[in-house]
């Protein structure tokens, strides 16, 4: 099964998958797959923390946002997914790290078969009111870093009690690297889907894709995925080209021209 975690900036996406390799690396084959835009830094800090043999741990640098990565034009991801499963077959898990991101990164489906939102109570404790698709829909939302809530003044029963009724049923959990029992939470949860994946019960879900969004000024236009979705993204104003994405379609694309708990 192929997990993904994603979730904005310091929300502890890398602290997460190292300690479920920590705690799955005895029953489970586990292979990771990071990301970062410019340098393979959460793959070397996973490598230095020892959680796992160095190389079952795979770094993708994005050189772009990290959206673009897992869900507009994720052929560098399923590369890097595909060659470690090759390499180290029969795996049970491949876990792939997004880059931060903001709160409507998600993962296409055609990447992963799972995924795990990451909130942390230093972001806010609204946080979780204000929606998206990944608070709304993931398949785990994470409400993390609970051990620093007295410190940032959040209410961690209220900011789970927002994240539940955003869901609509759908697993919250809050977590700490210093709670035991929240960590052996989140490894049975994992244990769980793992086990409804391998006997056909588990569904992917496509928690949808980003809304429009702009990364500067310039001119809107359609922007297709490669699950067939589309949505409005603008670059700086420039030349357009056509851009293959994972599934073989080409569309235009403008860029700047030079110069410019569970419950």
């Amino acid at each position: 099964m192929r997990l993904g975690v994603a979730g904005p900036v310091g929300t502890g996406k890398s602290t997460l998958i190292a300690t479920m390799c920590r705690a799955l690396a005895d029953e489970l084959s586990i292979a990771v797959v990071t990301n970062d835009i410019y340098t393979d830094e959460d793959a070397r800090l996973l490598r230095a923390a020892g959680v796992l043999p160095i190389e079952r741990i795979h770094a993708v640098e994005t050189g772009a946002c990290p959206h673009t990565a897992i869900r507009d034009d994720i052929t560098p991801n399923l590369l890097a997914v595909e060659d470690i499963e090759e390499e180290f077959a029969p795996l049970d898990l491949v876990i792939i790290e997004s880059g931060g991101d903001n709160l409507t990164a998600t993962f296409s489906p055609a990447l992963v078969d799972a995924q795990i939102f990451c909130l942390d109570v230093a972001g806010g404790g609204d946080v979780a009111r204000k929606g998206g698709p990944g608070i709304e829909r993931a398949d785990l939302l994470l409400v993390n870093k609970i051990d620093l809530a007295p410190y940032v003044g959040v209410d961690v029963e209220r900011m789970v009690a927002d994240a539940r009724a955003a869901r609509g049923g759908l697993p919250v959990l809050a977590m700490s690297q210093h709670d035991q029992h929240t960590i052996a939470a989140q490894a049975e949860w994992v244990r769980t889907i793992l086990d409804d994946y391998r006997h056909g019960r588990h569904v992917p879900r496509d928690p949808g894709p980003m809304a429009p969004h702009f990364h500067a000024e310039g001119e809107e236009h359609g922007h297709s995925h490669a699950d067939g979705m589309e949505h409005g993204h603008s670059h700086a104003e420039g030349e357009e080209h056509g851009h293959s994405h994972a599934d073989g379609e080409e569309h235009g694309h403008s860029h700047a021209r030079p110069g410019a708990s569970l419950g």
